[in-house]
Formats: C-alpha cells, sequence, structure tokens
C-alpha cells in the first residue's frame, strides 16, 4: 500500500505525482473502514481528501500552520501527520481526538471544533510571524458553511489591511451539514458556475501565448493586473472589493491543480483566497447520496452505509419535532428558528410542513437570537432550536436583544449536558451557568419525554424569555405517571421520605432513582424532588425540607460553577435553614470526548459514585445511624 509510505509528516513528498489518485483512494478505504467502527464525522474527511494532500505537499510541517475551522475534516491531515494507529480509539475516552489538538501533535497549529474560527487565528498567526521577524506559511482552511458566520467576515475585513502573505482556503461544498443558505451560498453557486468567465480566461491566455515575441510578455502584464481583470469580466467580486485578492474556483479533487494554485497565493504578499470546490462524501456512494446523515456518522455497514443498530426508540429531539408539527398547527403565531441545523435539532418536519414559518439562519447563532427578538417584537412566538455549546456564542444578544426587553423567545437547548464523543468544544455543561445569571431568564429541564413535551407547550404561552435544555440520546420513558402540571418555579414531589432528599434537575432525576433504591439497601430513607425549574429555584419547597430532612443533595448535568446547586446552597445559606447540601455537578473543568456513560463515571455524577459520597456524608454526620 502507498499509504505504508507515510510514516511521519511531510513523507506525502516522497510519493510518485502518478500515484496520488491511488494514494487519495487508499485514504478514502481506510477512512470509511475506521469510521464505520467508530462512528465520526465521515462526508467531510471524504471531501476534504485531495485538499489535504495538495496542502500537505505544499506546507513544511509543523513549521508552516494549517488551521482548520471547525475541524472536523481534519482526519486525512491527522493521517498524513503519522497518526495512522490513533485511528483505533479515535474520539474513545483517552484516544485521538476527532478535532485538531495542539497537545495531540505540533502538526496541529490551533484546536478547533466550532465555525467560523480559522481565518481570525490565522491572521493572528500571521501578526505573531511577522512581529517576530519569522518565516512560515499560514493557511486557513474555511468551509463555505463556516463563511455564514459573521466572525468569517470580522476576519476577513481586518485580513484585507495585509501587505504580508496568507492563504484563505474555501473548501466549497456547498454545505454546511444541511445543505447552505442565503446569499452568500448563492454568491459561491454563480462563481462556480461562471462558465464564460472561466473559458474567456483560458482562451485569451491560450491566444496571447500564440502571438510571436509579445504575447507571453502581454500575458505577464495581465497577470500582474488580475485584479482589474477580473472586475471586468465578473463586475462586483466580492473578494476583490474588499482588497482580498481571490484565486479560483478550482477541482479540489485535482491534486495537481491545487498545488499550482497554492504556490501562485504564496507569490502574493497580502491576503488571498484561493477557492476549491469539493464534494461532500466524494468516493463513497452513500456519503455522497446523503450527505447531513454521513456528517456525523455512527457505526455503519460499509456495504450499505446502513446504521449498524437501528434506534427503537425515540430520542429528546424527536419528541421536540413532533411538538413543533403540533404546535404549528395550533398557533400561526409559532415560528421555528436554526442555525444551520433544521435535521440536528429536529426542526425539519416543521419546515417541510410550515416552510413561511421557518427560518435557517446559516452557521450564524448570533444573528439567530437577535432575529428571534425581532420576531418577538413583532408579535410573534420565535422558537430557537440549538445546541447548548453553539448558543454560548449568542451570550451577549439573549442578555440584550431578548432578556433586557424582556421578549418572549424559547430558546430549546439540545445536546445539553455530556455529548460524548466530540469532546470539550461540544460538550454542553456551561449552559445554566450562563442562562442563570441573565436576569428575566428562566430555566426549564425535563425527567422524561412527557414533560419535555409539557414543557415546551408552558413556554409557548409563558410570554417571557425561557430556556428548556435537555440532552442528547435516548428519552427516558420512566415515571410515565408523575405528570404534574407545569406551574412556573414549582418542582414536583417524586418520592416523599425522610432524612436524605435528591434534589434532581432533568436527566438527573433517572440517576436519582437508581442512588435512591442504592441508598434505600442501605436502610436510608431518600426523597426525590425534580427540580424542574433552574431558575426560579422552587424556594417554597426548599423551606419545607428541613421539617423531615437532614441532607439535601443537589444534582444537575453542569459545572459546578454557577449552576443550580450553587444558587440552591446560596439559598440555604442566606435563609439559615437547618440543612446540610451536597452538591453533585460536573467539576469545573473542560470534559474530553469518550462514551458519555464513561464520562459520568470519571466525572463522578454517575449513580455508584452519588451514592458512595451521599454513604460518607450522611455517615459522617450520623444520619445513617440515626434512622437505623
Amino acid at each position: 500500500m502507498i499509504l505504508d509510505q507515510i510514516q511521519k509528516p511531510n513523507d506525502i513528498k516522497n510519493i510518485d505525482p502518478a500515484d496520488y489518485d491511488a494514494l487519495a483512494e487508499e485514504i478514502r478505504e481506510f477512512l470509511v473502514n475506521k469510521i464505520s467502527k467508530s462512528g465520526g464525522h465521515l462526508g467531510s474527511n471524504l471531501g476534504a481528501v485531495e485538499l489535504t494532500m495538495a496542502l500537505h505537499l505544499m506546507a513544511d510541517l509543523p513549521k508552516d500552520k494549517i488551521i482548520w475551522d471547525v475541524g472536523h475534516q481534519s482526519y486525512t491531515h491527522k493521517l498524513l501527520t503519522g497518526r495512522r494507529e490513533g485511528f483505533d480509539k479515535l474520539r474513545k475516552y483517552g484516544g485521538m481526538s476527532g478535532f485538531p489538538k495542539r497537545a495531540e501533535s505540533a502538526c496541529d497549529a490551533f484546536d478547533t471544533g466550532h465555525s467560523s474560527t480559522s481565518i481570525s487565528a490565522g491572521l493572528g498567526l500571521v501578526k505573531a510571524r511577522d512581529l517576530r521577524g519569522e518565516d512560515y506559511a499560514v493557511y486557513s482552511v474555511i468551509g463555505d458553511g463556516a463563511l455564514t458566520g459573521g466572525m468569517a467576515y470580522e476576519a476577513l475585513n481586518n485580513a484585507a489591511r495585509l501587505k504580508t502573505n496568507f492563504v484563505v482556503i474555501l473548501n466549497d461544498n456547498a454545505m454546511s451539514i444541511a445543505e447552505n443558505v442565503g446569499g452568500v451560498s448563492k454568491y459561491l453557486r454563480r462563481i462556480r458556475t461562471m462558465e464564460p468567465y472561466r473559458n474567456f480566461k483560458i482562451d485569451l491566455e491560450d491566444s496571447l501565448l500564440k502571438l510571436p515575441r509579445v504575447g507571453e510578455r502581454v500575458l505577464e502584464t495581465l497577470k500582474r493586473y488580475k485584479s482589474g481583470f477580473k472586475q471586468l469580466v465578473v463586475p462586483g467580486m466580492f473578494f476583490e472589493d474588499m482588497g482580498i485578492t481571490y484565486l479560483g474556483p478550482v477541482d479540489g479533487h485535482d491534486v495537481t491543480a491545487m498545488q499550482k494554485m497554492f504556490t501562485e497565493a504564496r507569490k502574493i504578499p497580502k491576503c488571498v483566497i484561493v477557492h476549491v470546490i469539493t464534494k461532500k462524501g466524494n468516493g463513497y456512494l452513500p456519503a455522497e447520496r446523503h450527505p447531513a446523515r454521513f456528517h456525523g456518522a455512527e457505526p455503519f455497514d460499509t456495504q450499505t452505509g446502513l446504521p449498524l443498530v437501528n434506534r427503537k426508540k425515540s430520542n429528546y429531539t424527536d419528541v421536540f419535532s413532533t411538538v413543533m408539527t403540533k404546535l404549528g398547527a395550533r398557533d400561526e403565531k409559532v415560528v421555528a428558528i436554526t442555525a444551520a441545523m433544521p435535521d440536528g435539532t429536529g426542526l425539519k418536519r416543521f419546515s417541510n410542513m410550515y416552510p413561511d414559518r421557518f427560518f435557517d439562519v446559516g452557521i450564524a447563532e448570533q444573528h439567530a437570537v437577535t432575529f428571534a427578538a425581532g420576531l418577538a417584537a413583532g408579535g410573534l412566538k420565535p422558537i430557537v432550536a440549538v445546541y447548548s455549546s453553539f448558543l454560548q456564542r449568542a451570550y451577549d444578544q439573549i442578555l440584550h436583544d431578548v432578556c433586557i426587553q424582556d421578549l418572549p423567545v424559547v430558546f430549546c437547548i439540545d445536546r445539553a449536558g455530556l455529548v460524548g464523543s466530540d469532546g470539550e468544544t461540544h460538550q454542553g455543561i456551561f449552559d445554566l451557568s450562563y442562562l442563570l445569571s441573565i436576569p428575566n431568564m428562566s430555566v426549564m429541564a425535563p425527567k422524561n419525554k412527557w414533560e419535555l413535551s409539557d414543557m415546551i407547550k408552558f413556554a409557548v404561552n409563558y410570554g417571557r424569555p425561557i430556556a428548556i435544555r435537555y440532552p442528547r440520546g435516548e428519552a427516558y420513558d420512566g415515571l410515565k405517571d408523575y405528570r404534574a402540571a407545569i406551574n412556573y418555579g414549582r418542582s414536583e414531589i417524586i418520592y416523599d421520605e425522610e432524612a436524605v432528599v435528591l434534589f434532581a434537575l432533568g436527566s438527573m432525576v433517572k440517576t436519582a432513582e437508581t442512588v435512591r433504591e442504592a441508598l434505600r439497601a442501605e436502610g436510608i430513607p431518600c426523597s426525590i424532588v425534580n427540580a424542574r425549574f433552574a431558575k426560579p429555584i422552587d424556594t417554597a419547597m426548599l423551606d419545607r425540607l428541613p421539617k423531615k430532612h437532614e441532607l439535601l443533595v443537589t444534582m444537575e448535568e453542569n459545572v459546578l460553577s454557577g449552576g443550580m446547586g450553587e444558587q440552591v446552597r446560596n439559598y440555604i445559606d442566606e435563609n439559615g435553614l437547618d440543612l446540610e447540601v451536597l452538591s453533585i455537578a460536573l467539576p469545573d473543568n473542560y470534559v474530553e470526548h469518550g462514551n458519555v456513560e464513561l464520562l459520568k463515571r470519571e466525572t463522578g455524577i454517575d449513580a455508584d459514585t452519588v451514592v458512595e459520597k451521599i454513604l460518607r456524608v450522611t455517615g459522617a454526620a450520623g444520619i445513617h445511624e440515626k434512622q437505623a
């Protein structure tokens, strides 16, 4: 195998150019086989194989710097930098990350995991290089999906002032996760299909080269003034108007063509955009046909592309999807907003049924939130569906544009809590901390699938800012008989005993059930209160708990700092309630990638660890002995 010749960075430069196509085929076969077992981002990686090869043929790694926007397309980069063995533990606890990590390799110039950041980071590296008098190339690779994010344009605005080389590679596959939307997508599509422009340029060059003696000199003169030439042929060229040199488009599956383009780009003493056209999922038919499904794939059969495990039970996203379609039918004021995630957030069905009331704004969470605020100010009932970790980008907009004005925007926050294999950048473990700090914001979390349905219906008619957080994965269908009506700021008693009370929020109610059974086996009576609201906390419930209980255990799938447990402890202390508090929460740290259940054990929020902590506290306080 040709791939066997690549053991370390820059080994690709020893490969015969005649073998590039065969190497690309071997890389694709390797990725399909490995990801079919581990799961991971397949479509984006298959589309970027030749692009990565061309970059590695150009770059001297790790001296030169490649920054991958989002970074889920960096598998070939990892393979070409000698990390082939790491794919056996890809995205597993203690194993290789699915994203670039500086701690993993000197060839990973910048940690990424979220969108639209690569140009800003690359520009920073360029300025650092120049200020320190160093000499290396900087390549920022950004997808056309990421180019819908406003941060990319903030960076381009500054990069346009550069008088030193900086290469931005636009990997254009007409996709982010779903199909791209909006003006940027339409603009790039026009460039991709501008055959008259490309043909005219080629014909002109051929004709000039045929002129005796003067043809080559005229062509070189034209190339020096190609910016003006483009403006004549393609009026209003967006990037050129900004002051950024535009090259392309070039076939992103032609290594030699890209090498030539990158060589030209490196000669220009300013910011250069190289427009590369690729196909998401290229080389593997199921991924080509279903690019969204293979964006983040679960383990699958390589022959059919079908998942190895057929999910029978609904997940929380499915529940949200069903409730949204019903709400859309009942109330014409209900509108839905997503940031390039109609499938992932469960809004695809709503978009099909009510296209005029569905808005995909692209990868632009800040815009999504302020847009929703405008919809609310106009008398509608906007629901913003977003992943927990992605909502972090819009904190300022939530605070200023929604909550200061007390506008009725509903935030349905998917993937709240530990999400697993995508790691630090995707764990939804901070949303309680940043949302609870905002005045006028209320926050709920459901214990099971029925409560999620009830909470969404409550939130739509609440009339003020409110958020509902729910986890990734299978929706809990236990405690079906406990379905008290949702009352603002009120919790729900599940089991009412004495001694120890578990005050659990959302996904941790299920864990609390297991903890309660274990404590009862130890002879310790235990109550469970379903908190329901992280804000406002049910203070009336807290006031009555000391009458029957000596230990209050708060349980949440969020970091400790700023979370629900901290709010509860503060209330207990400030009001002098005779109740010891044990806070069960995630450590104030970033949580790496791995299986969710394993991560719960490692971070101390699994049932067994919670029981151990409670037994230590109850033993020290004599609660166990008193009850016995």
